[in-house]
């Protein structure tokens, strides 16, 4: 399938280490290794950072054609602390390149004409409004394409309004537990697993979306699907960090939705992905589809 990925390109500093992240090249990167043909949204600085970023971009396969290489503004950085379980805490470090990507008419009208079936983007690349309205612009002008709103909120760089406005334009919406819990003061009332049922039922009619899902971590995921609500342990791994892990599951899920697959499946299956992108470090490491398979 052809898919359009939206948002920041930026490196992840873990330490003496640098590693290319940005939650929307993560996504296209997993999606590219699961074979399908990936155009990023984005841009980068006239910058060393910018150049090794296009360069990595250029070895992952996926189309550079709508990358801005954006004069006098670094490219993304944030730095990362991992804590002793591997989660990571961020700190976004603005205003970057891809704060000043311009979505055109023109540059939407020729995104628009690659009738992509996907639609991915997140909430920190837009943070500003010229930006969030040009991408909902963007979402109108392909009606037949499916659209997954990934939320990975990062402190200080979202704002609720944001959320409201692009879930509302999502058929798929992934967030973690952590991020469920945080928008939703009720969860957590009424017994673990029926509180994520209920947040799921409460979003998808909120929403008017067709698919919620929760990321639990070790504890696997959570997907309302089409009124049915699917639980799916996780695959079991030695966590070296998680930075990237959701964005492999968000990957997989989509694969998994486009070939038709039982909603099981797929949340085994982007359990297995996201497991085998924390066993190892950085955002991006390698791993195989094989690999995924035989962990199930």
């Amino acid at each position: 399938m052809r898919i359009v990925s939206i948002g920041e390109v930026l490196w992840d500093v873990i330490g003496a280490s640098e590693y290319l992240g940005g939650a929307p090249l993560n996504f296209a990167a997993h999606a590219r290794k699961l074979g399908h043909e990936v155009y990023l949204v984005s841009g980068v600085g006239e910058d060393e950072r910018g150049r090794r970023a296009l360069e990595a971009i250029e070895r992952l396969g996926i189309a550079r054609d709508y990358i801005q290489v954006v004069s006098g503004r670094p490219t993304g950085t944030a730095e990362v602390e991992l804590d002793p379980d591997g989660k990571p805490m961020f700190r976004i470090v603005r205003p970057a390149a891809y704060d000043f990507v311009r979505l055109t008419p023109e540059l939407r009208q020729r995104i628009a004409a690659l009738q992509p079936n996907w639609i991915y983007c997140g909430t920190l690349f837009h943070a500003s409004e010229h930006v969030l309205d040009a991408t909902l612009a963007l979402i109108e002008e392909v009606p037949s394409a499916k659209r997954i709103y990934d939320v990975n909120l990062r402190d200080g760089n979202w704002s609720l309004a944001t959320v409201e406005k692009l879930a509302a334009h999502a058929d798929v919406i992934k967030l973690s537990d952590s991020e469920a819990e945080f928008l939703d003061a009720t969860l957590g009332t009424d017994g673990e697993g029926a509180s994520i049922r209920h947040f799921c039922e409460r979003w998808c009619d909120q929403y008017h979306c067709k698919t919620v899902c929760v990321t639990m971590g070790e504890r696997g995921c959570a997907i309302f699907h089409d009124r049915v609500f699917t639980e799916a342990p996780a695959s079991k791994i030695e966590v070296v960090d998680t930075v990237g892990a959701g964005d492999a599951f968000a990957a997989a899920l989509v694969h998994g939705m486009e070939q038709g697959w039982t909603m099981p499946r797929c949340a085994a299956f982007a359990n297995a992905v996201a497991a085998l992108v924390a066993s190892r470090p950085g955002a991006i490491p390698e791993w195989s589809v094989e690999e995924a398979w035989r962990m199930l």
